[in-house]
């Protein structure tokens, strides 16, 4: 069997990959990774070695989770060719037991403390339309821990009562992965300060506000959500995922058990739960500052 290369049956298998991804986050992200690394092969075989010879270029330039990514993504492609049998089986299983990149050490993440929080959850003027859907926004992402694609595809229909209580149901997250997210009650209040002024009774939670403050569409996009986050935390650097962090971190602060944490999160295992809740390191009271010798 000849060896795989980047030739026009290419392109049925660069979609085919890109078609196993519910997330519109995971497909870009996955492009973008499928296009470097077919740009970088060229005309050579696509075989372990080659993927090793690229797995030592992006460790120039990548983080441990960016190549780890990157190589994930090559490994499905690889499995696709010798699924669609352009690729031998042996070479396919010899690219899919390369081993991902190692994180060494903890990575000291962008986590907001309990008042920072609180304090960007109230940014936002309550008095004005989009201001009441900011709050609310804001606030599903750093109480309930939910990735930008799932508030940006939030329903009001998914809002519902379980065992007494308000809920987001059946809520699919990366992985197709269903889970059910609690609201506390003074979120489902800010919630509802959106939903009443903004006439909202069905479809898409959020939506767009244009600049005479009328709401237009119906709903808004990812990027919309981010530009939400960097416009009440224009210094800190901070991104959604960070809130989703943060709220993981808060949770086991207050006493969350880390299986309730993952549960939340909707994560695959409890060691992405535990890389979520950041350093172990107090840096707020680091041990060495104490040491006498001024």
């Amino acid at each position: 069997m000849p060896p795989f290369r980047n030739e026009p049956n290419f392109k049925g298998l660069r979609q085919a990959v890109l078609d196993q991804l519910a997330s519109t986050h995971s497909r870009r992200a996955y492009a973008h990774a499928l296009d470097s690394f077919l740009t970088w092969l060229g005309t050579q075989p696509l075989n372990r070695a080659a993927l090793l010879r690229y797995k030592a270029t992006l460790a120039d330039r990548l983080s441990t989770s960016s190549i780890n990514l990157h190589l994930a993504v090559i490994r499905k492609l690889a499995a696709e060719a010798a699924e669609r049998k352009v690729l031998a089986p042996e070479v396919a299983a010899g690219i899919r037991n390369i081993r991902g990149a190692r994180q060494q050490g903890t990575r000291t993440g962008n986590w907001l403390t309990a008042d920072q929080a609180r304090e960007l959850i109230h940014a936002p003027d309550r008095s004005t339309l989009k201001g009441k859907r900011d709050r609310a926004l804001l606030g599903l992402l750093v109480a309930c821990g939910l990735r930008r694609s799932e508030a940006a595809n939030l329903n009001v229909e998914s809002l519902q009562q379980r065992e007494g209580r308000w809920v987001i149901v059946d809520l699919k997250g990366k992985g197709n992965r269903l889970r059910t997210v609690p609201i506390p009650g003074w979120l489902k209040e800010t919630i509802d300060q959106w939903t009443g002024a903004a006439g909202i009774h069905q479809g898409r939670l959020f939506r767009s506000i244009n600049k005479a403050a009328v709401i237009w569409g119906e709903g808004l996009t990812e990027k919309v959500v981010w530009s939400v986050v960097r416009e009440y935390a224009p210094a800190s650097g901070l991104a959604p995922h960070d809130l989703r962090r943060t709220c993981a971190k808060l949770c086991r602060q207050a006493g969350g058990e880390l299986e309730q944490i993952q549960l939340l999160l909707g994560h695959a295992s409890i060691q992405t739960t535990e890389r979520y809740l950041g350093s172990r390191q107090n840096l707020a009271q680091a041990v060495n500052d104490h040491l006498g010798l001024e």
